[in-house]
């Protein structure tokens, strides 16, 4: 697709239709040294903001996103199981089969410990740093940016909105779409983004030409998902029944008859997917039609959005207070 043809399809309708076409770890990219990453920072006053554009799918991609599963929690032994799931590309993996099984006992010990590893839902798309008041230096560059279900749903909220009286945007379009105003606050020791909010619609630049360059510089975002992203199945299996001390028997195996899906698991467990949900919604609908109707998305359950990086900080603003402690 040129560019001249991406500005022609800047429309609520033709773009929606094909963003909503299907929606597809946080061990994906190395949240450490990757230079790719955009990540937001909090300031001396304990919040956090910055304004940013997502931007349209790179060229040769369908999707301005990508989808990832993965698990992240730390075992009995102290050991920390960080991995993609397979369930991302549609494969099988050893830890959702694992948690059927344990879910399955209706042991509420059981249950408990199923929600602790349970699966993780993060999503990377690029975006064009506006302001950003901690780091200005990252201001007028393109960086991936993962983010939940949390600005996942405003992303969607943007598309289909609520009320009347507003009107639908592709929040990753260069010309009819909106900055995005990030903001951060502390909630239960966890980043809350609930304040965030799209601005009002207007282009992104008024240059073309400079817009084509920033279009340019994207990442690839169908390479976070790709075969070579994940291990196998076995040798997440070997890792899972180390983390968890497991006998290699005692562990699910792949000949073992999965009736249910993930998906259809997790609702087992009392953490209905506004994503899940939604798309299931807007795929069926764009196999009927090329302007789908977008499916409402009220009464659906919030889940809290859990980050293993975020319990990281945790520990270690623990260990600095009891640091702190010692020398006094």
């Amino acid at each position: 697709m040129s560019f001249e043809n991406l500005k022609k399809q800047s429309n609520i309708g033709s773009l929606t239709a094909k963003l909503v076409k299907e929606v597809e770890k946080m061990s994906t990219i190395s949240s450490g040294a990757d230079e790719r990453l955009w990540k937001p920072t909090m300031d001396k006053t304990g919040v956090g903001s910055a304004v940013l554009r997502f931007l349209p799918a790179p060229d040769g991609e369908d999707l301005p996103w990508a989808k990832m599963y993965s698990h992240a929690f730390q075992g009995n032994g102290g050991s920390w199981y960080i991995e993609n799931s397979l369930t991302t590309i549609g494969g099988k993996d050893p830890l959702g089969e694992y948690n059927r099984e344990l879910w399955s006992t209706g042991s509420e010990t059981n249950k408990e410990i199923v929600r602790k590893q349970k699966r993780k839902l993060n999503y990377y798309s690029n975006i064009y740093v506006v302001k950003d008041p901690t780091n200005p230096s990252n201001e007028g560059k393109v960086f991936l940016f993962k983010y939940g279900k949390k600005i996942f749903d405003k992303i969607m909220e943007a598309m289909q909105p609520e009320f009347e009286d507003e009107s639908p945007i592709n929040p990753f379009d260069f010309w009819q779409g909106a900055n995005f105003k990030l903001k951060i606050v502390k909630k239960d020791g966890y980043w809350n983004y609930d304040k965030s909010e799209f601005d009002r619609v207007s282009p992104l630049l008024d240059d073309d030409d400079a817009m084509e360059a920033i279009w340019k510089k994207e990442y690839s975002l169908t390479a976070i998902t790709a075969p070579d992203q994940f291990k196998t199945y076995e040798e997440l299996a070997r890792r899972m029944n180390m983390v968890l001390g497991l006998s290699p028997t005692s562990s699910p195996t792949q000949s073992r008859a999965v009736v249910q899906q993930e998906d259809e698991f997790e609702s087992y467990a009392q953490t209905p997917s506004i994503e899940n949900r939604v798309v299931e919604e807007l795929e069926q609908s764009y196999a009927r039609s090329k302007s789908p109707t977008l499916p409402t998305i009220n009464s659906v359950v919030d889940e809290d959005e859990d980050d293993a990086l975020q319990y990281f900080q945790k520990l270690v603003d623990n260990l600095t207070l009891f640091l702190l402690v010692l020398h006094t």
